[in-house]
């Protein structure tokens, strides 16, 4: 496990040494949280090693804040932990956030670990590519990696601009021999680059955003390592190999606010493997407030998705989102305890096989949250979300923040 830790965190470190240690006064602040979870799988396993029945795990998150008195600079570290009771690779630790940043009324300066979120949709996150995936935590996409990087960003009435610069590749994690939701083969814990610089490729990228009226929109440009891997077979076809190629990639997110509605558009380009392809999901949420005299918001969203990537295994990154439809309902209380419901499914339009989810969140009190998290896989007799037919699942989480 040492060694495993070790590979995950040692690229995170490489840009602390660029931080200040300028002597001023700062206004300290300690917070976070402590989670314990239970997740249970409704089904057997699918393949051999898998584990049945439930897996507890323990989740710990502190955060730490220095800001200078003189309200320019400030300093972020989060760690991450997650000690898992079935699967030793969902055992993993991470820092998502270590920084120093120096804000001004027309620019920003930021140096070290962080997350940074592109995108509009509620479905899929398109567009949203700084940030690697950490797979093992949750399919939906939505817990990322910290990513080193460099960042100015420069603010002007007719928009910002922010520069990234990102010394060092995180890989994506991924469950391991006796994990669920995973491949049948497992994957190697080796992946390989198309850059002989690996892990240590500089990449970049450019983001341009701004509004007009109701009309918030972003474009941007990224050229280095793909966050989605390709998985080949090892020589004696054992185990999936990911392999991470350069690629080109041009993505905008453009999204119109207008009354109750949202209506909502990623698109991308990327060159990738000596192909290319268009990728794109779109729709709308619509909220209809104070439904039947209560205080309660009621959201409706509808996307679609496509995907013209290649299907063929090897070729490209496996997409589940290739032609699929959204639809889903967002029920906000605007209760003291902060309770809401999120349900949705998606219904692939080729194949048929349905992904149904539901989250359900409320807070116990100053301190104690409750999660309720169900994943449901059905008719998922062919296609990539096949090999997760047997892995619908509930996850409960109960956290206490400080």
């Amino acid at each position: 496990m040492r060694k495993r830790w070790w590979k995950n965190v040692d690229g995170c470190i490489c840009l602390l040494a660029l931080l200040p240690l300028s002597v001023q006064a700062y206004d300290t602040r300690f917070s976070g949280f402590v989670g314990a979870e239970l997740r249970g799988f409704v089904e057997d396993a699918r393949f051999d090693d898998q584990f049945n029945g439930v897996q507890s795990s323990l989740i710990l998150q502190p955060e730490f804040t220095l800001l200078a008195d003189n309200g320019d600079d400030q300093f972020s570290f989060i760690p991450f932990l997650r000690v898992d009771s079935r699967d030793s690779r969902r055992t993993h630790g991470d820092i998502r956030e270590a920084y120093w940043s120096r804000v001004n009324n027309d620019w920003e300066l930021l140096a070290g670990i962080n997350r940074v979120f592109w995108g509009v949709a509620e479905s899929r996150h398109l567009v949203d590519i700084i940030n690697q995936t950490d797979f093992i935590e949750n399919l939906d996409g939505e817990d990322k990696l910290g990513q080193p990087m460099i960042n100015l960003t420069a603010r002007r009435d007719w928009g910002e601009i922010g520069v990234f610069l990102m010394p060092w590749f995180r890989e994506q994690t991924l469950p391991g021999k006796k994990g669920r939701l995973r491949f049948p083969l497992v994957t190697d814990g080796d992946p390989k680059y198309q850059s002989s610089d690996e892990q240590k490729h500089v990449d970049i990228a450019l983001r341009y955003s701004h509004y007009l009226g109701d009309w918030d929109f972003g474009l941007s440009y990224f050229n280095g390592t793909g966050r989605e891997p390709r998985f080949l077979l090892n020589d004696n076809g054992t185990r999936l190999v990911p392999f991470y190629d350069l690629i080109k990639q041009v993505g905008t997110d453009i999204q119109l606010t207008r009354e109750g509605w949202l209506w909502k558009f990623e698109g991308m380009w990327r060159a990738q493997h000596g192909d290319h392809f268009l990728a794109m999901v779109g729709g709308f949420e619509y909220t209809l407030y104070q439904i039947v005299d209560s205080t309660a918001d009621l959201g409706l969203l509808l996307e679609y998705s496509w995907d013209g990537r290649s299907s063929n295994p090897g070729d490209a990154p496996p997409v589940l989102f290739d032609d699929d439809i959204f639809a889903g309902s967002r029920l906000t209380l605007n209760d003291v305890q902060d309770s809401e419901l999120l349900a949705g499914v998606v219904v692939d339009r080729d194949t048929r096989a349905v992904q149904l989810s539901v989250e359900v969140e409320r807070r116990l009190d100053d301190h104690w949250n409750l999660e309720l998290e169900s994943r449901w896989f059905l008719n998922n007799d062919s296609g990539l979300v096949a090999v997760f037919r047997d892995d619908s699942y509930v996850t409960l989480r109960l956290s206490r923040y400080f």
